[in-house]
Order: C-alpha cells, then structure tokens, then sequence
C-alpha cells in the first residue's frame, strides 16, 4: 500500500468539505476526469463549478485500493434543495472510485454503491485498506 496515495485522498476529502477549493484544486491534476450519475466532465474548472454548485459533503469510510485505484465508501450530504428552517440535506451511503498518480487525483467516479464501483474498478474485499 501506498500511504502517499491514501493521504492525497484523505486531503481531497478533506478540502471539499471544508469548502477548501483552492486545496481541493492542488491535489486534483489539470485534467482530472469527473462522473456520476449526473454526467460526466474534465479539468479544475469541472471541478471547482462542480464542488461549488454541488456542495456535497462526503465522509469517507472504508477504503480498497490496488495500483492507485482507491474506491472509498462514503457517507455524502448534499445541501437541501429548500430554505425552510430546519430542513436537512439528502444524506445516502455512496462510493466514489478514484485514481491517484503522483500525489494527484486525476480521475473521480461517483457510483451509487460499494457493489457497483467495486465491479467497476475489479477491486473486492481482498483490496480493503486496513492499516491507514
């Protein structure tokens, strides 16, 4: 395992919710490739328009990695669709697919289940990172 891969993750995690977008900018590389089920985009303006709108928080849980390959099961929030007082975002369990190269992250893959980006990528159980 690469922790330099893990941490470049963790710091990613780490500047979207902390709404760090410049952070979030350094440890993405200029041609970072995005997708979920809403679509797909490329490069740091994507990201920063997709970190600004979106405004997700994510929690990541347990991770899987193999060759740079990181899948992270995450808790993610996104910010209500309304202003009434009280109201909370939409919170489900996701998990994000995303490749690391040279401290980067250059690919971000949203998948709406562990099931699915695990199949997505070929990691499985055996890929799970146990000592971060």
């Amino acid at each position: 395992m690469r922790i330099s891969e893990i941490a470049t993750i963790l710091a990613w995690h780490d500047a979207l919710n902390s709404s760090d977008i410049d952070t979030l900018l350094a440890v993405s590389s200029d041609d970072i490739e995005l997708a979920g089920s809403e679509g797909a985009a490329q490069g740091l303006a994507a990201l920063r328009e997709w970190a600004s709108s979106a405004a997700p928080t994510l929690v990541p849980g347990r991770m899987f990695m193999h060759d740079g390959v990181i899948v992270v099961e995450e808790q993610a929030t996104w910010p209500s669709k309304t202003d009434e007082p009280g109201e909370t975002g939409n919170t489900k369990t996701v998990a994000t697919a995303f490749r690391v190269v040279h401290d980067q992250v250059t690919a971000v893959f949203r998948h709406d289940t562990l099931e699915e980006a695990l199949e997505a990528t070929d990691l499985s159980e055996k890929d799970l990172v146990t000592d971060v």
